[in-house]
C-alpha cells in the first residue's frame, strides 16, 4: 500500500483529491456522495481511498483551496446556505487558515450582489421576481449580471416592461443596506448563496440589459420610453450596440469576435444581414472558411426570425464579453469607428 508521504500534494490526480476530500468529510458524507456515483467513479475513488494511509496538512490545503475555487467558479453549485462550505473548510484546514480562507471568500462574495443568480433556474428566478413592485424589479435587474437581467425582463408582462426599463434608467445610487436586504431575502427564498454590494442604475445599465433581450421585448421597451421621454430614448439608441453595428468594428476585433462564434450561429445570423455586414464577415474569414459558410448559406432553408435574432444577439454578447475583458473595444450606434 502506497503511503501518503509518496503523494505529492501539487500533483494529486482528480481521484486522489476526491478521496482526500471524502475521507476528511467523514463516513456519513462519503456514503451519501458514493450513492450518486456510477460504478467506474466509485471504483476509482475507493481505490485511492484504500491507498491513503495518512492525510497530510499539505494535501488538505490543496484539496480545500481547489474546492473553494470550484465553489466560486463554473461548476454552478447551488448549496443551501453557507454551512456546507464552512464545514468543508473547517474540517480540512487548521483553525487560523480556515478562518482566513472563509473571511477572504466572504469579502469576495459580498462585493457581487445577485451574482448567485447565474446558478438558479431562470424560470424559478423569474417567478419570484416578476410579481414584485416595478421599482423593486428595476433595482434587482440593475444589480444582476446583464445576461440574467435580460432573460428575466423578457419574462415580465409586456405592459410592465417599459415602466421597469425607465425605472432602471432613472435609478440612482441605492443604499448598500437596501441592496443587502433584498439580496438576502431573495437568496433565502431560493436557497442560494452570496452576499451583496452596491451599484448605481442608469441608462448604461439599461442599455446592457436591452442588448440581451429579444427584438419583441426591445420594441416594447423602446416604444414605452419614446412615449414618455424622447430624449432618453435617443440616448439609449445612441449607446446600444446591435449586430449590424459590427460593420464599424476594426478588422482585428472582428476576427477575435468570430473566434468565439459557433458556425451554426454565424449561418443563422447572416440570414437577414445586410450585404455590407456579410462582406465584413467574409473579409475576416479564411478563404476556405468563407467558401464553406457561403455553401451553408446557399443550402439553408427557411429559418424562423426568432432563431436569426437569437443568433445575432449571441454574437453581440460575445463581442460585449470581449470588450468587458479588455480584448477589444467596440463603438455604439452613431459613434466613429473604434480601433483596438
Amino acid at each position: 500500500m502506497a503511503g501518503a508521504d509518496k503523494i505529492d500534494p501539487a500533483k494529486m490526480s482528480g481521484s486522489q483529491k476526491a478521496a482526500v476530500f471524502l475521507i476528511a468529510m467523514g463516513e456519513d458524507y462519503a456514503s451519501k456522495i458514493f450513492s450518486t456515483m456510477n460504478e467506474t467513479q466509485m471504483s476509482s475513488i475507493a481505490l485511492e481511498m484504500a491507498r491513503i494511509e495518512e492525510i497530510t496538512p499539505a494535501m488538505l490545503e490543496v484539496v480545500s483551496k481547489d474546492f473553494v475555487v470550484k465553489f466560486e467558479g463554473d461548476l454552478k453549485m447551488l448549496i443551501e446556505g453557507e454551512s456546507f462550505l464552512r464545514q468543508v473548510v473547517t474540517k480540512s484546514l487548521p483553525g487560523e487558515k480556515a478562518h482566513l480562507i472563509l473571511e477572504d471568500l466572504a469579502k469576495k462574495r459580498r462585493a457581487k450582489p445577485f451574482i448567485w443568480s447565474k446558478d438558479v433556474n431562470l424560470n424559478i428566478l423569474s417567478g419570484y421576481i416578476v410579481g414584485e413592485h416595478p421599482q423593486t424589479i428595476a433595482m434587482i435587474l440593475a444589480h444582476m449580471p446583464p445576461e440574467i437581467a435580460s432573460a428575466i425582463l423578457m419574462e415580465v408582462p409586456d405592459e410592465k416592461k417599459g415602466d421597469i426599463a425607465i425605472r432602471i434608467a432613472k435609478l440612482g445610487q441605492i443604499s448598500e443596506d437596501v441592496v443587502r436586504d433584498v439580496d438576502e431575502a431573495l437568496k433565502r427564498e431560493l436557497s442560494g448563496a452570496v452576499g451583496p454590494g452596491g451599484k448605481v442604475g442608469g441608462i448604461e445599465v439599461l442599455v446592457n440589459i436591452i442588448n440581451g433581450v429579444d427584438k419583441a421585448t426591445e420594441d416594447i421597451i423602446m416604444g414605452h420610453v419614446e412615449e414618455g421621454d424622447q430624449e432618453m430614448a435617443d440616448d439609449i439608441r445612441k449607446r446600444m450596440f446591435v449586430f449590424e453595428d459590427m460593420v464599424g468594428v476594426d478588422d482585428k476585433a472582428m476576427r477575435e469576435i468570430l473566434k468565439k462564434v459557433e458556425g451554426q450561429q454565424l449561418i443563422y445570423a447572416l440570414k437577414t444581414a445586410t450585404e455590407e455586414m456579410k462582406k465584413k464577415i467574409f473579409s475576416n474569414l479564411s478563404q476556405r472558411a468563407g467558401e464553406m459558410l457561403k455553401d451553408d448559406l446557399d443550402a439553408m432553408g427557411p429559418v424562423r426570425l426568432a432563431e436569426v435574432e437569437e443568433a445575432q444577439q449571441a454574437i453581440v454578447r460575445a463581442a460585449k464579453e470581449l470588450e468587458a475583458d479588455g480584448t477589444i473595444t467596440l463603438g455604439g450606434k452613431g459613434k466613429d469607428d473604434v480601433l483596438v
